[in-house]
């Protein structure tokens, strides 16, 4: 007999694996777990309408099917997570058929898993309720800065210091920008956005952390309305650098790969409605000719810059930080600042 746990109850312990499709677990999941589907994308189709056209007998039969040929497989992928010496706790949707068939099938032959009670479906209840309680604990200081400064950069600097962060546009995986999604491939579900910040927020050891400043929109995803407001209402730190080093940062973030020139047109050209369309004609001209200098301060000069200079301008700023010249030293910087401001900050 197997064990059928609570998420809260196990989740510092545990690899959790995702026995959904690839689909499935692609658009949502808990952050950290293993993909091992039962059935991939069209065998569960076809399972699927069996259940509703034929029967439920039909549909088991064609999981047995579809699934006997992969034993061994997952099998294998089971044995290789039990290197890591932590319990396996196994999910599908709502802790259904496919958790229990597969947590069934190899308990018999001795290998522990135990499923996890109710599911994706509980456990995205968990997030939901969980997330407006932390975030209620904590005080947030936020990073600004213009187009191209390294904000998050430099939050990832402050980790590797010890300090705790909210990387927004990683858990979006989104720079949160008209041109942010250049070389980073989809953004992420608003399902899984919400997963990831949770994921970072309670693995918070202080009640202080720090976040780049963001819009309420990241791609297409949606920072929530508590969060967001929470970070208006924090402490706000300002840094700033020169055009050439702005310039330098951006190329090193945007050309990742060589579909950076297809895909900076294809944003480009949405740009219509801010600029004259003899400036995005000479912007898509000068991508083509690879030319990124030139598009970068174009961009920040006559788009970023005014419009990020319009939502700053509303904060009082507890620390600024002019003419940066990496984001090891203006790490540095903000932890002296933290560790001088932490009486204050308590008081």
């Amino acid at each position: 007999m197997f064990l059928t746990v609570e998420y809260e109850k196990v989740k510092d312990d545990t690899i959790f694996i995702d026995v959904r499709s690839p689909s499935e677990f692609k658009n949502e999941t808990i952050e950290g777990a293993v993909n091992i589907p039962i059935l991939n994308d069209e065998e569960r189709a076809i399972v699927g309408t069996a259940y509703k056209q034929i029967s439920v007998e039909e549909a088991r039969r064609l999981g047995i099917e579809f699934v006997s040929p992969k034993m061994l497989s997952m099998y294998e992928k089971i044995v290789e997570l039990k290197k890591q010496n932590k319990n396996l706790t196994a999910f599908c949707a709502r802790g259904g058929y496919r958790s229990t068939f597969f947590v069934n099938a190899f308990t018999s032959i001795g290998v522990r898993i135990s499923k996890l009670q109710g599911g994706y479906k509980l456990y995205r209840k968990f997030v939901l309720t969980k997330l407006p309680e932390i975030n209620e604990k904590i005080a947030y200081i936020v990073v600004h800065g213009n187009t191209g400064v390294g904000k998050t950069e430099i939050l990832h600097v402050l980790k590797e210091k010890g300090l705790d962060i909210l990387d927004l546009e990683g858990a979006a995986n989104h720079r949160g920008s008209l041109l942010g999604s250049i070389g980073l491939g989809e953004c992420s579900s608003q399902k899984s956005f919400e997963s990831k910040i949770y994921d970072q927020l309670d693995k918070a050891k202080s009640k202080y952390i720090f976040v780049e400043a963001e819009s309420k929109r990241i791609g297409k995803v949606m920072v929530p309305q508590y969060i967001h407001e929470k970070m208006k209402k924090g402490i706000h730190i300002y840094i700033d650098a020169d055009i050439d080093y702005r310039v330098n940062v951006l190329k090193k973030d945007y050309i990742l790969n060589d579909s950076w020139i297809n895909e900076s047109i294809q944003s480009i050209e949405k740009l219509n409605k801010y600029m004259s369309k003899e400036k995005v004609e000479k912007l898509i001209q000068e991508v083509k000719n690879k030319n990124f200098d030139y598009i970068a301060k174009e961009l920040m000069l006559n788009y970023y810059d005014p419009m990020y200079q319009h939502k700053s301008n509303q904060y009082e700023y507890a620390l600024s930080l002019s003419d940066i010249k990496s984001s090891e030293e203006t790490a540095e910087k903000i932890v002296e600042w933290y560790e001088n401001s932490k009486r204050i900050f308590h008081t």
